[in-house]
């Protein structure tokens, strides 16, 4: 009896053993397989990766971070990040019907499949963009929000600056090839940390495995939601050109990080490089910290308005309407300090000046009869310039695609002050940035509104505009000039913020 007995815990005991063996062999396998293809993905000659601890904004590591890329549906966090702000706003609610256009209906798979004329809750277009990436639904949404795609791409871009993502570029909402929307992975890190901060109440979409859609479920493409301990969003994305993209959000024991992939060889490569980052770094974030949002919440979105027409010589700059004024799209930066600079850029400096070297700027004019304003929101006319000799800036060339370079971002410095002075060259020593606009009037009449509420500390101040971007990329950074050194114009900072403008110091 004993021996039968022992016989029996002795097969058993085996069979245990075979069992934990092989799933040992199994699990080793796994291991082994992802660290080669992490290794493989990393020589890959489209990748770029970067790994920010989400709690102080130190850069953990850094490859190719600041290179020029396509986001392919990395798009779509921008789009929803719109689309959490009008929630937010109460412009729009999660059962808000979204209805489809042709031109919505017509986008190429992955999609939804509604038809022309059709249409989705507001939530439904949510749950299709984080699980499926379902472009037909980021452009219904777009089309809502701004009108038509082409202008929520606009608001796009300009939300994208203002939260400090400088390089970056959108087209559409919905990532689908177009050589001139690129972004970096830096800029992606940027707003994946600005999604959780700033919009916690609605974050947990991102962490969607499957949700139903009429008698369909659909089921996420993000592969390590629920396979990854801690990973709690963000996006995929993939073009040809693009190659594999992927944002991901981990929060485990108190630390906090957010990792980027682009130009991945494939899905799985992609897949187990992020595997190995986390692996790897996660363990390196601090436990402290978190106490202040790393990414300054920009203001709201506009609505959507026409801006005036390009002033031709030796005619008068047209009125801006106080309403349009209001509407000026205010860009904060985040302080000044080493984590949000270190998020922003592999060097110490402003954002994104730092990132372009000065070659030459010669800029002359001439006075004009033209008519002042008498409106006293909107800034003098800016005298007709006879001759004009743009700065020009040397620029990282973009590795993915020849065309892209068309989008580069160019600065054009066209100074101005409110009483109308001849204009010069942008001036230098440290300055205070207090937004962006879409036109220069508006930035203007910005500085004209900051200025009257920083009192003595802006008393010698400059103002002036900064356009960057070119065709309908181009924003007005609207700033003072003239500060001696940085005490100054951190001082006039803190002056304006206690007047409820929201601004940060920089040397130019």
């Amino acid at each position: 009896m004993s021996r039968s007995v022992s016989s029996v815990s002795s097969s058993r005991s085996g069979s245990f053993f075979a069992k934990l063996l092989a799933i040992l062999s199994m699990a080793l396998t796994v291991v082994l397989v992802d660290s080669v293809n992490a290794d493989a993905e990393a020589a890959n000659p489209k990748y770029a990766g970067i790994v920010v601890d989400a709690k102080t904004g130190n850069v953990l590591y850094s490859e190719n971070a600041d290179r020029l890329q396509y986001p392919a549906s990395l798009t779509k966090m921008m789009t929803l990040y719109m689309t959490f702000e009008a929630l937010e706003q109460g412009r729009i609610r999660l059962d808000t019907p979204v209805p489809f256009s042709a031109h919505a209906a017509a986008q190429a798979p992955t999609k939804l499949g509604v038809r022309a004329g059709g249409s989705i809750t507001v939530e439904q277009g949510i749950l299709g963009l984080v699980t499926l990436s379902a472009n037909d639904a980021a452009t219904a949404l777009a089309e809502m929000l701004g009108g038509s795609e082409d202008r929520f791409a606009q608001m796009m871009t300009a939300k994208a600056h203002a939260l400090g993502m400088t390089r970056t570029t959108y087209r559409n909402a919905n990532g689908l090839p177009n050589t001139a929307q690129m972004t970096t992975a830096r800029d992606q890190a940027r707003l994946g940390i600005a999604l959780r901060q700033h919009f916690p109440q609605y974050y947990g979409y991102f962490s969607t495995r499957a949700f139903k859609f009429g008698t369909r479920t659909i089921r996420s493409h993000n592969r390590l939601v629920g396979s990854v301990r801690g990973v709690d969003g963000i996006k995929t994305g993939y073009t040809r050109a693009a190659g594999f993209n992927l944002v991901s959000s981990v929060q485990v024991d108190g630390k906090s990080i957010v990792s980027v992939v682009l130009g991945g060889t494939s899905g799985p490569a992609r897949d187990a490089q992020m595997r190995n980052l986390i692996a790897t770094y996660l363990p390196k974030a601090s436990s402290r910290g978190g106490n202040s949002a790393l990414v300054a919440q920009a203001a709201p979105a506009p609505e959507m308005i026409e801006t005036p027409a390009p002033v031709q010589p030796q005619k008068a700059r047209q009125q801006v309407a106080p309403e349009q004024v209001a509407k000026t799209i205010t860009a904060t930066q985040p302080p000044i300090s080493a984590a949000a600079a270190d998020l922003s850029l592999p060097h110490k400096g402003p954002l994104p000046d730092a990132r372009y070297q000065v070659a030459e700027a010669e800029v002359a004019y001439t006075e004009t009869s033209a008519p002042k304003s008498e409106n006293p929101l909107v800034a003098q006319t800016m005298p007709a310039a006879t001759k004009v000799k743009t700065t020009s800036f040397k620029q990282q060339a973009p590795v993915v695609a020849p065309a892209a370079q068309d989008n580069a971002a160019v600065d054009h410095v066209t100074t101005a002050s409110t009483n109308a002075t001849p204009a010069s060259a942008a001036p230098a020593g440290w300055v205070v940035q207090v937004g962006v606009s879409p036109s220069r009037q508006m930035a203007m009449d910005l500085l004209e509104s900051a200025k009257s509420k920083g009192g003595k500390a802006l008393a010698s101040a400059k103002p002036f505009a900064v356009a960057y971007g070119a065709g309908n990329d181009q924003v007005y950074r609207a700033r003072f000039g003239g500060f001696d050194d940085q005490r100054d114009a951190v001082n006039a900072c803190k002056t304006l913020k206690k007047a409820g403008i929201k601004c940060w110091a920089a040397a130019q």
